[in-house]
């Protein structure tokens, strides 16, 4: 079970609006063909492997976290604070998040009741999730890759992910990313249409702002993450060296408006859990937390459990953070986010009942600003 825990923040960083030459309008750059191949198979098997997404444990003090070790050097970014953290969650709550929940259910409802990779919703899923960036004024493309269905004797099954950049600088690249196939089992509108939405409405937020980032950002929406983590490992596989040294951090959204859910950070330093994120993963912790300590909400920390698609990225020596609010473990009488103890954080967690009545509206809204702002931090910010 996921239990409540009191986290110490470090002091604030300064708080400034966004000054106009912030808000003038970039234009979207195109993903250069370099280090973001329109084909190929995955190189190797995700470590990841199965794909539940525990929303935590009991919180631990035992041992020293262990850290990945970089693969190589990954610049690291001091996160900039250029908006207030209540200035984003009030423009989030007038966003249309469950816009895209309704849009990708009617996906699921017009294809056999799911949006699994290799299928006809998932290839749907894809196209309005493409319209949506392209409104925006972005160029998204799309990353091929295979993948063998229930392990190596199965049916090879065709997949891809979607990329869109912002313009800034390539050499601190900010991923940010959450998985588009649902289980076929159902449409998956918490699991994981929730990340899509927020990542969606934190991309043409940013557009709409007219904020020019210092770094890229690309957002990410990921194939195959139901089946094994193929999509995002397969994206990881195929940077090179120099690549991965020039992505700054993955922020990941997966499941972000669970019914009866928690708001929860991944713990970046695994000072609770034990695992700890590269270097850098700390600082992500840190920012998501201020987010929501400035909007007076509580929160706490989730491990690195291997069931996402951050976990390519920490393989690698990247720094990784994200969102969660939890599956089938059972929310706990300590917990102060209301809802039921006792009960199950998302009770249609990998069910067919996982569809537009399932999600919390109101957590989707407070999880996506947080994602806005963890994004613009990292956009914005200075190496050092």
């Amino acid at each position: 079970m996921i239990t409540l825990r009191k986290h110490v923040l470090p002091p604030l960083l300064a708080l400034v609006l966004l000054s106009t030459s912030a808000c003038t309008s970039g234009v979207a750059a195109g993903i250069p063909s370099a280090g973001i191949p329109s084909g190929g198979t995955p190189s190797g098997t995700p470590s990841g492997g199965a794909t539940s997404k525990s929303g935590g444990g009991t919180s631990q003090s035992a041992a020293p976290a262990e850290s990945a070790s970089p693969s190589a050097a990954v610049p690291q970014l001091t996160p900039a604070s250029t908006v207030d953290a209540r200035t984003v969650l009030a423009a989030f709550k007038s966003r249309d998040m469950v816009g895209h929940l309704q849009a990708l259910q009617r996906v699921a409802d017009a294809n056999g009741g799911n949006r699994a990779s290799g299928t006809p919703g998932y290839e749907e899923s894809a196209r309005y999730v493409e319209e949506q960036l392209r409104a925006a004024g972005y160029a998204p493309v799309r990353q091929s890759f295979t993948f063998k269905e229930d392990g190596r004797r199965g049916k090879t099954v065709e997949s891809f992910n979607i990329l869109a950049d912002t313009g800034g600088n390539a050499g601190h690249t900010v991923v940010v990313g959450a998985h588009l196939d649902s289980v076929r089992e159902g449409p998956g509108i918490d699991d994981n249409g929730s990340g899509v939405a927020a990542v969606l409405e934190t991309a043409r937020w940013m557009k709409e702002a007219g904020i020019t980032p210092v770094n890229r950002v690309r957002f990410a929406f990921w194939g195959g993450e139901e089946d094994g983590l193929y999509g995002s490992q397969h994206y990881v596989d195929e940077l090179s060296a120099a690549e991965i040294g020039q992505t700054a951090a993955n922020l990941n959204v997966d499941m972000v408006a669970s019914p009866n859910g928690v708001r929860s950070v991944h713990d970046g330093d695994g000072t609770d859990f034990g695992h700890a994120g590269p270097a850098g993963s700390k600082a992500i912790e840190d920012v998501f937390f201020r987010y929501f300590q400035e909007n007076a909400l509580p929160a706490e920390t989730t491990p690195f459990d291997g069931g996402s698609d951050y976990d390519a990225f920490l393989s690698a020596g990247i720094p990784g953070g994200g969102l969660f609010t939890g599956d089938e473990k059972r929310k706990t009488q300590a917990q102060t986010y209301g809802g039921e103890a006792g009960k199950d954080l998302d009770p249609c967690y990998h069910e067919a009942c996982d569809t537009i009545a399932n999600p919390n509206p109101e957590l989707l809204t407070e999880m996506s600003g947080a994602l806005a702002y963890g994004t613009l931090a990292y956009a914005m910010a200075k190496t050092g």
